[in-house]
């Protein structure tokens, strides 16, 4: 993590040497002698290095509208130079997690020490960079002490590739508990397109550990077949989307694309159409991936009609499962912030 010197907020004149690793100018402002790595800030929030090459830009996200604008410039520049508001960890946190792997860095303007933890360590991976104001020697230190603190951390990025590797496959899993759910309000996602015998949604109660959910596709002695629907489970469940990002189930909207997935791990496109929540019975059931070690749950309708795909694309009805039973699931390591990945770790439960 780099420490630059904010030399175009606060200005330049009567300023001693920093250390720091760049040092942030207005443009048009004379380069001092100590610093061989000046950067321009220009009036239309471009930055410039030494030789005019746009390398940066400096947004403002105290609104949603300014954290838009930073969002789209990740994997367009270099550098985005960030400036919070009232709200400044969770802003941060959100241009952080959108930023890896796109080879833009995250600097952010810090304005006093109590920020400096919390900017550094965002979502454990942190900033890429601290923007410190000139002649303030406790934050300069401050800085310093938690940039080696930094570097004393194994680099997240180093432990992991975070690439589609970390999101396997569809893999067989072992159910391991089926409980009493208790009563609490269930999705049904009803699609603009047919699926096909084997096909469903992935769920569950934590981003690394999905069930497939069989569509409503088969015939039944009691109910007819709706071969546009899921009965997906809980409202707090995660489901995984095209883009393979996650939402809640609870926050799909009508016109979100999710992701299909047949029995193989093959993923194809749906368009959500609406979403029925009722008040339904649940069934708890828990299951581990022995190769991995990680322990999933889902909550799905205590109902006939609702069923998990099992190997080779057959399915099985939630009131016939047992311990013992194996199950087709997507498991993962990688944490996600806001339904992307991120290089974090986390445990759920």
């Amino acid at each position: 993590m780099e420490i630059w010197l904010d030399g175009a907020s606060y200005g330049f004149a009567q300023i001693e040497p920093h250390p720091a690793d760049r040092v942030l100018l207005m443009a048009g402002d004379a380069i001092p002698e100590w610093t061989d790595s000046p950067l321009f800030a220009c009036e239309d929030g471009r930055i410039l290095d030494s030789s005019t090459k746009p390398v940066g830009i400096h947004v403002d996200i105290s609104d949603s509208e300014g954290q838009n604008a930073a969002r789209a410039m990740v994997g367009m520049v270099q550098w985005i130079v960030i400036t919070t508001g009232d709200w400044q960890m969770i802003p941060l946190e959100n241009i952080v997690a959108a930023a890896q792997k796109s080879g833009t860095k995250v600097v952010a303007r810090i304005d006093d020490s109590q920020s400096i933890r919390g900017a550094a360590f965002a979502l454990e991976t942190g900033v890429d960079a601290l923007l410190i104001p000139p002649n303030q020697p406790v934050m300069w230190a401050d800085a310093q002490a938690i940039a080696a603190e930094r570097l004393a951390v194994k680099s997240l990025g180093e432990e992991s590739a975070f690439d589609e590797a970390h999101e396997s496959p569809i893999v067989e899993v072992e159910v391991i508990a089926v409980e009493d759910g208790g009563t609490g309000d269930r999705v049904c996602v009803d699609l603009t397109s047919k699926l096909d015998v084997g096909e469903g949604l992935l769920v569950g109660s934590s981003a690394n550990a999905l069930t497939l959910v069989h569509g409503e596709t088969l015939e039944s002695e009691f109910v007819p077949s709706r071969p546009f629907r899921i009965n997906a489970g809980a409202v707090h469940a995660y489901v995984l989307l095209s883009d393979t990002t996650t939402k809640y189930l609870c926050e799909l909207e009508a016109g979100d694309k999710v992701a299909i997935s047949n029995s193989k791990g093959e993923l194809r496109d749906a368009i959500v159409g609406r979403l029925k929540i009722e008040t339904r019975p649940f069934l708890l059931i828990r299951f581990r991936h022995s190769d991995s070690g990680i322990i999933g749950q889902t909550f799905l309708q205590q109902a006939e009609t609702v069923r998990l795909v099992v190997p080779n694309g057959k399915c099985l009805s939630v009131t016939s499962i047992n311990n013992g039973d194996t199950l087709l699931a997507r498991m993962g390591t990688t944490a996600r912030h806001i339904g992307q990945n991120v290089l974090s770790s986390v445990e759920e439960r």
